[in-house]
């Protein structure tokens, strides 16, 4: 299993785009705007990692990323119901927030770049020990809902 915390993936992402933000001085007003979209992505992403969490704790399982194997239940429902990652979600969407606040193009970079690390690091990992864990109920629910967000498969 990776020894990273997904949050410090995040946290350096976050750190990244502080300094591929362009000069704050200029477009006040757009600055305004972005600041009431960022808010709202924000919130968005910070009550998907609220719900996650309470339903995690509702069915008395674990979201240790570092060993899925922990794993008692495998959630399905809530926000799991429309992606099989919605922590990473949450964290993705608070990126995007930041991006948004931020401003400009760049600071968009970091946030594909923590996506791609995840997928290829963390969440394989986790999905392979999910597959070990919980076999074809398993197999069903990722048939059933997307990795991220979108169609399935």
């Amino acid at each position: 299993m990776p020894v990273v915390p997904p949050p410090l993936y995040a946290l350096g992402a976050g750190v990244v785009q502080h300094f591929l933000a362009p000069d704050r001085g200029a477009g006040r007003r757009s600055g305004a705007l972005r600041k009431v979209a960022a808010a709202g992505v924000g919130a968005a992403s910070v009550g998907l990692l609220a719900a996650t969490s309470a339903r995690f704790r509702s069915n008395h399982t674990t979201f240790e990323p570092f060993d899925p194997s922990k794993a008692s239940t495998l959630v399905t429902d809530g926000p799991n119901a429309f992606t099989r990652n919605p922590m990473y979600v949450g964290m993705a969407g608070l990126l995007t927030a930041h991006a948004i606040a931020r401003g400009g193009l760049l600071t968009l970079v970091p946030v594909a770049g923590f996506v791609a690390v995840i997928d290829r690091v963390q969440i394989a990992a986790e999905e392979q020990a999910l597959t070990t864990l919980f076999g074809d109920e398993y197999a069903a629910y990722r048939a059933r809902v997307p990795r991220w967000l979108g169609p399935p498969g």
